[in-house]
């Protein structure tokens, strides 16, 4: 669990330094400029994966709750939604209009999806972990960004490939579940 616990803290910690610490931002990207600020970002976040990973696989999971098996249609839908803003968070999509972080709702979507489907400690820590990161993001950038300007409404065959994309993607989660989390999708 320790591995679990550090993964998530590093993973979460540096992704709360542009919108909480923009000093220690700063003074980061004035010393290693924009490569160096950017290749130690992204090796301290695949260190934070690496180390979920590790600690999720090797955490034995004791059982909290268990909750009715009705939730878990709910929970997929919300899974469909949470990978349906991910993909949006990389397109123009009439989405845009109405969730200002669709990344960060799709991960808070995800985390929670994930507590109604499993309720064992080393979940409860980093699904409810990664959740309460997102909505902190959230509110983060939220104060630091001030007013939403939203992007333009692109046509309807924009949206036709981003759900195409969002099948695809869930597919490929589908498939690489078992490796990543050691249990399939069912």
């Amino acid at each position: 669990m320790l591995l679990l616990v550090i993964g998530l803290l590093l993973f979460t910690g540096v992704h709360l330094i542009p919108a909480l610490a923009p000093g220690l931002r700063g003074s980061w990207y004035g010393r290693m400029g924009e490569p160096g600020y950017k290749g130690t970002f992204s090796l301290l976040l695949l260190l934070g994966i690496g180390l979920i990973v590790a600690g999720w696989r090797s955490t034995q999971p004791a059982v909290l709750y268990m909750l009715p098996p009705a939730i878990h249609s709910l929970a997929l839908a919300l899974l469909v939604l949470a990978f349906l803003l991910l993909v949006v968070s990389t397109r123009k999509s009439r989405v845009r209009q109405w969730i200002r972080h669709p990344q960060l709702t799709g991960v808070l979507l995800w985390g929670i999806a994930h507590l109604l489907l499993n309720g064992d400690t080393r979940s409860l820590v980093l699904f409810g972990g990664l959740s309460l990161w997102a909505l902190v993001e959230i509110i983060a950038i939220n104060r630091r960004d001030g007013v939403w300007i939203k992007d333009p409404v692109p046509g309807w065959g924009a949206e036709v490939v981003t759900v195409l994309i969002t099948a695809v993607v869930i597919g490929g989660v589908v498939y690489v579940h078992p490796w990543i989390a050691g249990m399939p999708v069912h």
